[in-house]
């Protein structure tokens, strides 16, 4: 007899208000262990709100975000930290810090105030430095890295953490088609390894060919959830994104989308 397990992360009908203007009103996602999804949809959809409210970053109206059962709202700072990692689509590149200095800051959440890091944080640190192929320029100072230089130095601040979830922020925003599949095959590879991973992206065929459950939001609520092939035809193409496309796959497993760019 299986014994059931409790989703990493579970959201149910979120709502977000900043300022008087409504963001979210309505938007679900559910995460388990060793899983990927990807959250996708237009610009100002709320895609980005939905994942820093989950991960306790944005205020919530209403609606419920359980970590493992338990609810955000219940969890302090340092618990949560431990529970999921963020990496923001923007992070901070300090002047004067090398990319081993700036993992060691994903150790905070595990390093008493006024304590020294132990043997083991720095074991930590060095595994995630190993884990997102950073260790070739672990030395070197972050304004000399390149922008897929610096997002695989985030998810290694992310992964020093050791939490059992990674949040990432359109990741691969800004970076070339190499840099992108660099990152693109780390989040997988994590997600293989028993991590839940969370990533929003506008890359629809970025997200059909990684993630295991794609969620679709538009106009602040979730629209769709499930297999890419599902919830990414082409009539929710057409509704969502105003588009004439089709997403498809070859038999080596490489997704891409048909667009009708010039019709009118």
């Amino acid at each position: 007899m299986e014994v059931a397990t409790q989703p990493l992360l579970e959201v149910e009908d979120l709502c977000v208000v900043i300022g008087r203007t409504p963001i979210l009103h309505g938007a679900e996602l559910t995460l388990e262990a060793g899983q990927l999804v990807a959250v996708v949809g237009p610009n100002g959809a709320g895609k980005s709100t939905l994942v820093r409210a989950a991960a306790g970053l944005q205020r919530r109206s209403s609606g419920t975000v359980r970590w493992s059962g338990s609810d955000v709202r219940k969890l302090r700072r340092r618990q949560l930290a431990r529970m999921r990692a963020f990496v923001p689509q923007r992070g901070r590149v300090p002047d004067g810090i090398s990319v081993r200095d700036a993992v060691l800051v994903g150790r905070s959440p595990h390093v008493a105030a006024l304590a020294r890091p132990t043997r083991a944080d720095h074991a930590a640190v060095e595994q995630a430095i190993e884990r997102s192929g950073v260790a070739a320029f672990a030395e070197r100072r972050l304004p000399t890295l390149s922008g897929g230089e610096l997002q695989r130095v985030q998810i290694a601040v992310a992964l020093a953490q050791q939490a059992p979830v990674l949040m990432a922020d359109e990741p691969t925003a800004h970076l070339d088609l190499g840099a992108t599949v660099v990152i693109a095959r780390l989040l997988r590879g994590l997600a293989d390894d028993g991590l839940g991973v969370v990533l929003v992206a506008h890359d629809l065929a970025l997200a059909a060919a990684i993630a295991d459950r794609v969620v679709v939001v538009s106009r602040g609520r979730t629209v769709a959830a499930g297999r890419a092939e599902e919830v990414l035809h082409g009539e929710r193409l057409a509704e969502v994104w105003a588009v004439d496309a089709e997403l498809r796959r070859d038999s080596d497993g490489r997704a891409g989308l048909s667009v009708a760019w010039l019709q009118k």
